[in-house]
């Protein structure tokens, strides 16, 4: 998000931007004018008239504020307002308070317009990083190293309370065992600079000091450095010497030189130059200094020190309130030059960044505790009794799992409320398995979806093939409801077929198809259809050469698709088309032509961005190849005549430049395709699909009761009365007789034929396998299907492996099985 300003706001930074630039050189040019009484009250009106303007302000007012201002006095329940004129030294305070409280709060104002940009209308988590400024030691350390390092000290008692002392005292308040590991604590420093009162710290004296300043501010540092020896000099983090103090912070000693300290600490933006910013005629200037004078009137301006200490404090709260993970950064030399190590400096950063006692902490401690319920929350997947939700006592299910998972029992405890696990190795196994269970569940739903993304497509596919024969073309009944497979040859696994197709080209189609010549004789070639190309593949005998004999493919003939002028189909059920190509035209013969010509028809139209034309009629006209070149030669052309006929076989009848084919009819030029229920539920489910596709040969009740009709045992009649015979209860009657002693004695005096050598080995018996005898023919229409006549007895070498087998299944409708001991229970 970007944060829009407006424009009059946007003039008023660029005001006060040139402002801040101008003012301190000659408000200081003004005030610097030292004259024997000390005053400056002759101020070049000149030297103000451009920052006045640039700040909307009164010229005279700005004079007025820079060289005195207004002390207000009570005494009883009286009041009084005192003018007091400031000399050149306060004079100067007060153009550099008015000077950085202009830039402190432009700052403010365009931090706090991006977090107005930024912010949402729902709180949520967020991810914040501190970049800290770092420890500073110089040679000289003033007020603003002072400054900077009790920041620091702050942020590492934060470092300190969360990860040294707030953890132990975890595991005590949890019962876990635990050996306690002493530290050093920091908080000691903080205070010693940031206390209020017994006894005080450092930035109080430094405050109570600046407050008793008045015009001249010599000797001040002196004041100072002498309080903190009377207040403060026994403890035992500070030190004191002729120009400066020395802190012990946990980064080491720092001495801290007096000279400048309370000057850059005083803050003398008085009530009186607010009141002049607020009278400015610029409303951006205006609202930079929104404070209330009526309330804020009372008490004196805050310092540097105190607004730092504020802000510090601030900052430990916000942190506090999140989960601080930390990155130390170790400075590994002086130098800046890769590969230079000096191990007294990495030693000492490492002591007192507190890494020692931290990694002896982690070692001894538990690297994960999480509360019994996230923890089940988040690893109930992994067994079934914590799926989806544990019914019971949240520690037992926790327990429960642990031990599921075979974890050692001395690499966790169970606390009051939390669990903790010692090694991340385990909790690297814990999430390992839950990435597993998720991995599963993943491959699931993919598997489910991508069945269902396929099987869209293809039915998409389906009925695109069949809107483009529906009412122009007669269908079979096997083929309206096939599935496409689109490489019936398997290219893959012929390379000397990949040959002749490019390296990068999809297989859109391929299959064995039949070519009609010239003169109406058949030959088998490999038709294989990709996004640019129509390949017609032969087999030729090598004539000469090392492989003379062998046969070779030989790529036919290539049609590029943009090229194609038409294709020609009659209006019956027979699979015949003609490409038509410019040179000349190819008689195919497929059974899978309607998946063919779909296919083509999107690729033709991707190329040429318009449909393929088809073309319906039973007297079709095929141009033939020139056989030989020049002016007069030409490749004649074949007629090829449709007729009526019988049967759903094609016959063909050649006669001279004619080709007649005579078939039976098929289904409606109006059928569709029709899925089939993958659970039939409702007879008239199934009687829908039916009528479908048994109306043109059989009634629809006839087909259904023929499907619906279970199948019965032979029956044996009594005589000719047509009632059914009772059996009888025994059928011992039925056995071969006991041969008695007769048998036994043909059994010893039969002897083997004479002369008869060696007898031929007995021929091995068929192994019993269930059959079942088709009632109606059917011709295959897939490579995994098998073709039949009537009455043609089949095995059935496994069930449930053909449609119609799981048909047998569910419905009982095609097959009279004999031999099956038991019925199919497959469901299709």
């Amino acid at each position: 998000t970007i944060p829009c300003f407006p424009l009059q706001r946007i003039t008023g930074q660029l005001r006060l931007e040139r402002t801040l630039k101008l003012q301190p050189p000659a408000v200081g040019r003004a005030a610097s004018q030292q004259f024997p009484n000390i005053e400056t009250t002759l101020i070049f009106l000149a030297v103000l008239a451009f920052p006045a303007f640039l700040l909307g302000i009164n010229q005279d007012r700005l004079k007025e504020k820079l060289t005195s201002r207004q002390m207000d006095s009570k005494w009883g329940g009286k009041s009084e307002s005192i003018n007091v004129t400031l000399n050149v030294e306060q004079a100067c305070y007060t153009r550099d308070a008015l000077a950085k409280a202009l830039h402190a709060r432009v700052f403010d104002y365009l931090v706090d317009s991006i977090n107005k940009a930024m912010e949402k209308d729902h709180e949520e988590y967020n991810i914040g990083v501190l970049d800290i400024y770092g420890f500073e030691i110089f040679q000289k350390n003033g007020f603003e190293q002072f400054c900077i390092n009790f920041v620091n000290e702050k942020l590492q008692q934060i470092f300190i309370e969360l990860t040294l002392k707030a953890e132990q005292e975890e595991y005590v308040q949890e019962g876990i065992r635990w050996t306690p590991i002493d530290y050093f604590n920091n908080k000691i420093v903080c205070d010693l600079i940031e206390n209020k009162v017994n006894p005080p710290g450092i930035m109080s004296i430094l405050d109570d000091v600046c407050a008793t300043m008045h015009a001249v501010g010599e000797g001040a540092d002196q004041t100072l450095l002498q309080k903190l020896q009377m207040q403060i000099g026994t403890h035992e983090h500070f030190n004191s010497w002729n120009q400066g103090f020395i802190i012990h912070h946990y980064a080491g000693k720092v001495s801290y030189d007096m000279d400048g300290f309370c000057e850059r600490n005083r803050d003398v933006l008085f009530m009186d130059l607010i009141e002049l910013m607020q009278s400015s005629d610029l409303p951006f200037i205006k609202a930079l200094f929104p404070e209330n004078l009526q309330v804020d009137k009372k008490g004196r301006p805050t310092t540097a020190g105190s607004k730092i200490k504020k802000q510090a404090n601030d900052l430990v709260g916000t942190l506090m309130k999140c989960t601080p993970h930390y990155i130390r950064c170790i400075k590994p030399n002086e130098t800046k030059k890769p590969r230079d190590w000096e191990e007294s400096r990495v030693k000492h950063q490492v002591e007192y960044l507190g890494l020692k006692e931290n990694i002896r902490v982690r070692r001894a401690g538990y690297a994960y505790r999480r509360v019994f319920k996230k923890f089940l929350q988040r690893y109930a997947i992994l067994t079934k009794a914590t799926w989806p939700s544990w019914k019971g006592d949240e520690k037992q299910g926790v327990l429960h799992l642990l031990q599921s998972v075979n974890m050692d029992p001395d690499q966790y405890q169970l606390g009051k409320s939390k669990v903790f696990i010692k090694a991340p190795e385990s909790l690297f196994l814990l999430e390992e398995m839950r990435e597993r269970k998720y991995d599963g569940y993943a491959r699931a739903i993919q598997k489910a979806w991508r069945k269902y993304a396929a099987r869209k497509k293809y039915v998409q596919m389906r009925e695109e093939a069949s809107d483009l024969l529906l009412n122009k073309k007669e269908r079979r009944r096997n083929s309206i409801n096939r599935n496409f497979v689109g490489d019936y040859i398997g290219m893959e696994d012929h390379p000397e077929l990949r040959q002749f197709v490019g390296k990068r080209e999809k297989i859109d189609f391929a299959d064995t198809v039949t070519k009609y010549d010239r003169r109406f004789k058949s030959v088998k070639r490999d038709l294989v259809l990709t996004p640019k190309c129509i390949y017609l593949i032969g087999r030729e005998k090598v004539k000469q050469g090392p492989e003379k004999g062998q046969v070779k493919e030989v790529l036919k003939r290539r049609m590029e698709v943009e090229r194609i002028l038409s294709v020609s189909l009659s209006t019956m059920q027979d699979d015949i088309f003609i490409l038509h190509e410019q040179e000349y035209d190819s008689l195919l013969e497929s059974v899978f032509k309607t998946e063919f010509l779909s296919l083509l028809s999107k690729r033709y139209e991707e190329k040429t961005q318009g449909k393929l034309p088809l073309k319906f009629s039973n007297t079709l006209e095929v141009k033939l190849k020139k056989e030989s070149w020049g002016p007069w030669s030409s490749g004649g052309s074949r007629q090829v005549q449709f007729i009526q006929g019988q049967g759903d076989i094609a016959i063909l009848k050649p006669s001279n430049k004619v080709l007649q084919i005579s078939i039976g009819p098929g289904l409606p030029k109006n059928s569709r395709t029709y899925d089939f229920p993958l659970e039939i539920s409702d007879d008239s489910e199934f009687r829908e699909w039916l009528s479908l596709a048994f109306s043109p040969c059989l009634p629809l009740d006839s087909a259904f009761s023929l499907f619906m009709t279970r199948p019965t045992l032979p029956r044996q009649l009594s005589g000719g009365s047509g009632k059914i015979s009772q059996q009888p209860e025994s059928l011992d009657f039925l056995k071969v007789p006991d041969q008695g002693a007769a048998g036994v004695r043909r059994q010893s005096t039969n002897r083997p034929p004479p002369a008869g050598g060696r007898p031929k080995p007995q021929p091995k018996p068929k192994p019993q396998v269930p059959q079942c005898k088709a009632l109606y023919a059917y011709d295959a229409q897939d490579t995994d299907e098998l073709s039949f006549n009537a009455n043609d007895v089949i095995d059935i070498i496994k069930e449930g492996i053909t449609f119609w087998l799981k048909c047998v299944a569910v419905h009982s409708t095609i097959f009279e099985i004999y031999g099956c001991t038991k019925p199919f229970k497959t469901r299709f």
